[in-house]
């Protein structure tokens, strides 16, 4: 996981710019909590982080990728604000020690997919379950899965976006190939990258992941077999039913 994030660290907030239907959600959880400290697991450049912080909150954020984490480190140092609230640790979830506990941990948009494996799966929940306060709050935002198993395999070349690269203001143009296999829920995509550089030339990047796709009761089962109970869960980051035809799955889980 740690070397497709090295390899697309560049591109990554370039490519999700205006992906932020999510922040509301968690600066309302925030607030409803009361939350003291906060923890993001798998946290990247700082999307979730930076306006929790800008709004005072004091966010922890782990991630295993250096090259994400330098460019979080970037948006730390734009304000005095940041360089107070946002604590980074590079570490692995599955090593990584906290002095500490949380009012509120994130997985925000999609990060325990990367965790795929029932021995993975359950090491992670349970470092979730020793890192949230006894009365605190875990949110995990996931798609849904019954949507996308529902949909037509094309194994085909897709084009998703154009984008300015950031540091060298190169036009990129962002396009994908995927599988899915559906019987061990496990999603394979390849983002190509082509790269117009200064003198014309298109240099391609190609990054295969590997990510796998929860159903919702075995995430319930999951949390239960760790100490969690399910308090919600919504189909979108406005509340809505999680239902036939929703988009995300937003699970609200607290300690028993």
């Amino acid at each position: 996981m740690s070397g497709f994030y090295q390899t697309i660290a560049r591109f990554y907030d370039a490519e999700n710019k205006g992906k932020d239907d999510d922040v509301a959600l968690y600066l309302e959880a925030a607030a409803e909590e009361n939350a003291k400290t906060i923890l993001e697991v798998g946290c990247g450049t700082g999307r979730v982080m930076m306006p929790l912080a800008d709004k005072g909150y004091v966010v922890h954020g782990v991630d295993n990728s250096e090259a994400m984490l330098e460019i979080a480190e970037r948006y730390r140092a734009q304000s005095p604000q940041r360089q107070a609230n946002m604590i980074l640790h590079q570490a692995d979830v599955n090593s990584v020690q906290f002095d500490q506990k949380f009012d509120m941990v994130l997985l925000s948009y999609n990060a325990l997919m990367h965790f795929h494996g029932a021995e993975a799966q359950m090491n992670v929940m349970a470092r979730l379950r020793e890192w949230v306060n006894e009365d605190g709050l875990l949110i995990i935002d996931l798609p849904n899965a019954g949507e996308v198993f529902a949909t037509q395999e094309t194994n085909a070349l897709t084009f998703e976006r154009t984008f300015l690269e950031p540091l060298s203001g190169h036009m990129v143009m962002q396009m994908s190939y995927s599988y899915l296999d559906r019987t061990s829920q496990i999603f394979r995509v390849t983002w190509v990258y082509d790269e117009i550089t200064s003198d014309g030339t298109v240099k391609r990047t190609s990054a295969p992941l590997v990510l796998y796709y929860y159903f919702y009761p075995e995430v319930r089962h999951l949390l239960s077999r760790n100490g969690f109970e399910v308090e919600a869960v919504y189909g979108d980051t406005e509340y809505q039913p999680f239902e036939d035809g929703c988009e995300r799955m937003l699970i609200f889980a607290r300690p028993v």
